[in-house]
């Protein structure tokens, strides 16, 4: 299964964006949509797993929740957007971890596209970066990769100017 990771779009999927996540099968967003719009235009285009983030208002919050714990061909998933990374995960991160023990983490929050191996964790960390324009980043990212009997495979980073 080829998944796509975004986050803090901010109100934005466009083109770019779409083109990248086509031959996605599973969209997971972790937060900071900007709109009910642009979650809705998301999730028409391909099945959508996502949290809500710190933008995200009372509609939104109630589409999505602050965590979600969900397993894909045999991997366990935790996402949320205010997570930190590893070694600075922030405390309620830090809870759901030790309780949930996911092979991938997924946060957003920061707009810094990071991909480190916890081993104090024994999981992946995924943050996707900004996929909008909006924030203090550079370059627009988002990431795809394979899920394949367990193992995360083929992972790829897509950037954009702002």
């Amino acid at each position: 299964m080829k998944i796509g990771v975004i986050s803090d779009t901010h109100g934005v999927f466009d083109k770019p964006l779409m083109e990248f996540l086509t031959p996605c099968d599973q969209i997971w967003h972790a937060g900071d949509f900007g709109s009910v719009e642009v979650a809705d235009k998301i999730a028409a285009f391909k099945p959508l797993k996502a949290v809500y983030g710190n933008i995200d208002g009372g509609v939104m919050r109630r589409m999505f929740s602050e965590f979600n714990l969900f397993e894909v061909d045999g991997v366990k998933v935790l996402m949320t957007h205010i997570g930190g990374y590893p070694r600075h995960y922030a405390p309620k991160a830090l809870q759901h971890i030790h309780v949930s023990q996911p092979k991938i983490f997924v946060a957003g929050h920061s707009h810094i596209l990071k991909v480190i191996y916890d081993p104090v964790y024994n999981l992946l960390h995924i943050n996707p970066g900004a996929a909008g324009n909006y924030g203090i980043h550079k370059v627009r990212t988002a990431i795809r990769f394979d899920i394949e009997a367990g193992e995360i495979k083929n992972m790829e980073i897509g950037e954009w100017p702002r």
